[in-house]
């Protein structure tokens, strides 16, 4: 293992960045969707009902089934790994930030109403924050899910630690197949563990203390 390891470190260290830098972009396209897609339906009841319907209905799609329905149309490589991250990673995400917008009190938003803010910077500066917290462990939740669908997104060559895993299991039996999915599968999960961290940490800078769990 610590010969295939030094052989073969400048090719991990890459493989980790890509996946890293794939995932968190992926969640942060997908945090942004999420949240403007919340915005539009939390104060609709079906609207919101829809969503987490649609949420619910989509973790159920087996992500080898979508990776390769995406296969035809965008073929092999970043274009359809980004795709299939950033679908998975917005459904955890928009469900908590439409249960975070649509739980908040409505005497709230009347008493930021009633001081002269207006519609918009009573959701940004009032709304947005108090349901952040239930929306960054969406975040969470997704980040971690979707760490390991990024390694599946390299059977139709994705980016990513994935490459070291199928690699691994196509040519099992033979020189060096256990070490390369151990390296991509231990690499998948201390990367999920950096990331959630990080996530962490995040919440604590942007989570207002009084509202901190």
């Amino acid at each position: 293992m610590l010969d295939f390891i030094s052989d073969t470190l400048n090719q991990i260290l890459f493989a980790s960045w890509q996946h890293f830098s794939l995932v968190v972009q992926c969640v942060i396209l997908a945090t942004i969707i999420a949240m403007v897609l919340a915005v539009l339906v939390y104060r609709n009841k079906g609207l919101v009902a829809a969503a987490n319907s649609i949420s619910a209905v989509g973790l159920t799609i087996p992500s080898f089934a979508l990776i390769g329905l995406l296969i035809g149309p965008f073929g092999f490589g970043v274009t359809q790994a980004v795709i299939v991250v950033a679908f998975y990673a917005t459904l955890p995400i928009l469900r908590n930030a439409v249960v975070g917008l649509a739980s908040i009190k409505p005497t709230v938003i009347e008493s930021a109403r009633g001081i002269g803010m207006s519609r918009f910077r009573t959701l940004l500066q009032v709304e947005i924050p108090i349901a952040w917290p239930v929306v960054l462990a969406g975040v969470r939740i997704s980040a971690q899910m979707v760490m390991g669908i990024a390694a599946i997104t390299a059977y139709a060559l994705g980016p990513g630690l994935g490459g070291f895993i199928f690699s691994g299991l196509s040519r099992l039996g033979g020189a060096n197949s256990i070490e390369s999915v151990a390296v991509g599968v231990v690499g998948v999960v201390i990367l999920a563990l950096i990331l959630d961290l990080l996530l962490v940490g995040l919440g604590r800078l942007t989570i207002p203390r009084g509202i901190r769990v």
